[in-house]
């Protein structure tokens, strides 16, 4: 049996955002019609505070099959390694032989960053040009690239942990072409008057203050990925038409979420719309120019599912990874 190994460098030059947009449509699509199966994510605890993740997926539609699996090892950092690593395996769904794996790490980032970049062509005002985005990670990078495939982005402003991390992210990106305005102010300074802003940190307490919201904001976030952590707070989950990527793993993951409602600051009938609801036409996104929009993604398999067999058809194309005999 062979089997195709594909680095990191070859997920990145086989999955470009624009393309990576799309596939998010179908399988979004998919998802939220009923033509997946896709369990919640399975983990199991090693020794201690050690996490390790399972989440397999089959989208009907277009024959995709695949598993990814993350190891969470959160003090791997004193030893000089990585806190995370992952994996995606894809399948043919005949046959069920394996057919490649590939670098989970750079998928989940690319293929996150591309929901966030579809929800945002869906829900943030045509003309938007102005983001902010807190965080300064590989996240972070994602998804204002995902952004800048959908929106004339003229000026971005970046809040990180530190002045130090927000900066060098500031430097990186004032790099990239047709972006010619690169800030990074103070909290309050950059969520005022934004069209859009981003949230991708690993914060407990949320970034910023919705009663600085402008209105017709859209709101993109992807931290707060437990149930106790709030990236963003609850009086603009209140305000805002909510847009989720799975309800289901929404309500038993997403802190931003969970605790206004625990706090009876919402209830679950205030989401109003999956994202594939909308890519398929069963609601509108949005709806008028002020509306606040906010977006909250967890992460599904399908999209690593339906991302890893993309990946495998252009790397076929372009010969790009190892075949190893099993």
């Amino acid at each position: 049996m062979k089997l195709r190994m594909l680095s990191a460098a070859d997920v990145r030059k086989a999955l470009p955002m624009p393309l990576a947009i799309q596939v998010m449509q179908r399988a979004f699509a998919q998802f939220s019609a009923g033509r997946t199966v896709v369990p919640l994510r399975t983990r199991i605890q090693v020794d201690g505070g050690n996490l390790m993740f399972f989440m397999p997926a089959f989208l009907k539609e277009s024959r995709e099959l695949g598993l990814k699996v993350i190891a969470l090892w959160p003090d791997n950092s004193v030893k000089g390694l990585a806190d995370a690593y992952s994996l995606v395996t894809i399948f043919d769904v005949d046959t069920g032989k394996p057919l490649a794996i590939m670098n989970g790490e750079e998928l989940t980032a690319i293929r996150t960053g591309a929901g966030g970049g579809l929800a945002a062509d869906l829900l943030a005002r045509p003309e938007s040009s102005v983001v902010a985005v807190f965080g300064s990670g590989v996240q972070a990078r994602a998804q204002l690239e995902a952004v800048c495939a959908v929106r004339p982005i003229r000026e971005v402003r970046i809040v990180g942990r530190t002045p130090v991390s927000a900066e060098k992210f500031a430097a990186e990106i004032r790099n990239w072409p047709d972006l010619p305005t690169v800030f990074t102010p103070p909290r309050e300074e950059a969520v005022a008057k934004a069209d859009i802003i981003i949230t991708a940190t690993t914060s407990n307490t949320p970034v910023f203050k919705g009663k600085c919201l402008s209105p017709g904001t859209h709101i993109t976030a992807v931290g707060s990925y437990t149930h106790d952590m709030q990236e963003v707070d609850s009086d603009t989950i209140r305000k805002a038409k909510i847009v989720v990527d799975s309800l289901e793993a929404c309500l038993a993951e997403a802190g931003d979420l969970i605790i206004p409602i625990e706090q009876k600051e919402i209830t679950s009938d205030d989401i109003y719309a999956e994202l594939g609801q909308i890519v398929n036409g069963d609601l509108p996104g949005r709806e008028n120019p002020d509306e606040i929009t906010y977006f909250k993604s967890v992460g599904i398999a399908a999209q690593d599912a339906a991302s890893g067999h993309e990946i495998y058809r252009i790397a076929k194309e372009m010969n790009l990874g190892q075949l190893v005999e099993l």
